[in-house]
């Protein structure tokens, strides 16, 4: 199936941003962005959150209640191996907790198989080879249509995929966040895909937030460093350099830091998230937007010259 440009981080909508948004309007959302053209919905076993009535949000049944109907024209991602303990992680890539994970999410889920499942970080107790030739066997039994690694390096990647072939990774990716970029030469020799998350930085780089704006209480957005004042003072001149081309391009700042990430190589696919419809649809038209050489050699002269305060830990 053609992934789309664009595809959706649905995290959001339980999970990392304050309470949960209420069950209907949620699935209603989703089932809305896929109205409007996306394709392409990334969850994952530990996005969870708490409803306004103290009920726990589960995301993967947000989206498997959205799409089930479209289930064959859809391409849903999921990720194992993560739980949230307060503040940390912790990490379980075990065989036994991954068949574990998997049967739980195809219930969550309303399937009977997985498009892409990711390893959701690297566990240092288990070999990625032995990850591998779990991910080989769900796929022999039909279980998952194909298997990628979250926040991966370049030696993890090429021993795992040495077992089992994988279709993509889920690196953080933005304008601020370059450090990966490292791992392009490698994508683009082994095949796989690059799925960028925070692709907008968590929303700085809009241009609709800044140390002032008010986030609700248990929003990862509040300890963030680019929300700090001195974090985000180092990103003014980005900001204002967006702005200036945004307004020259006819868009906006959302849809420009897209558009860079697409003209940078053909197999990225950003999957920036938002729970309001108006956005989904200003994100998904970011394909829309065509960047000359100039113009990104500006915007990336600019990049090279600043060293960004930005989150790089575990929103995803």
């Amino acid at each position: 199936m053609y992934v789309r440009p664009v595809g959706l981080g649905c995290m959001g909508f339980s999970h990392a941003y304050g309470l949960a948004q209420d069950k209907e309007t949620a699935i209603q959302t989703i089932r809305q962005a896929y109205e409007m053209g996306y394709n392409f919905f990334d969850t994952a076993e530990c996005y969870t959150g708490e409803n306004a009535d103290g009920s726990i949000s589960y995301n993967e049944e947000l989206v498997g209640t959205a799409l089930k109907d479209v289930r064959n024209q859809v391409i849903i991602v999921t990720k194992f191996g993560v739980e949230h303990k307060g503040d940390h992680l912790e990490l379980d890539s075990s065989p036994k907790k991954i068949r574990e994970s998997i049967e739980g999410s195809l219930k969550k889920l309303q399937t009977n198989y997985i498009d892409l499942y990711y390893q959701h970080r690297i566990d240092p107790n288990v070999e990625p080879e032995a990850v591998a030739q779990v991910m080989k066997e769900l796929i022999e039994e039909g279980k998952i249509k194909a298997w990628g690694i979250s926040e991966t390096d370049e030696n993890y990647l090429r021993r795992a995929h040495a077992v089992c072939p994988v279709t993509a990774i889920q690196n953080r990716y933005s304008m601020m966040a370059r450090w990966h970029e490292n791992l392009f030469p490698v994508c683009a020799e082994l095949g796989i895909t690059y799925v960028a998350f925070s692709p907008m930085a968590n929303g700085i780089l809009s241009g609709q937030f800044t140390p002032q704006s008010a986030f609700e209480k248990g929003d990862f957005r509040n300890n963030m460093p680019q929300y700090q004042k001195e974090g985000y003072q180092k990103a003014e001149k980005l900001l204002s350099l967006l702005k200036d081309l945004a307004k020259k391009k006819n868009c906006t700042m959302a849809q420009l830091s897209l558009a860079w990430m697409l003209c940078k190589e053909d197999f990225i696919v950003p999957i920036p998230g938002s729970r309001k419809v108006n956005r989904l649809t200003e994100n998904f038209e970011a394909q829309d937007v065509k960047l000359i050489n100039y113009e990104i050699e500006k915007i990336d002269a600019l990049l090279d010259s600043i060293d960004f305060d930005i989150f790089g830990g575990h929103s995803s």
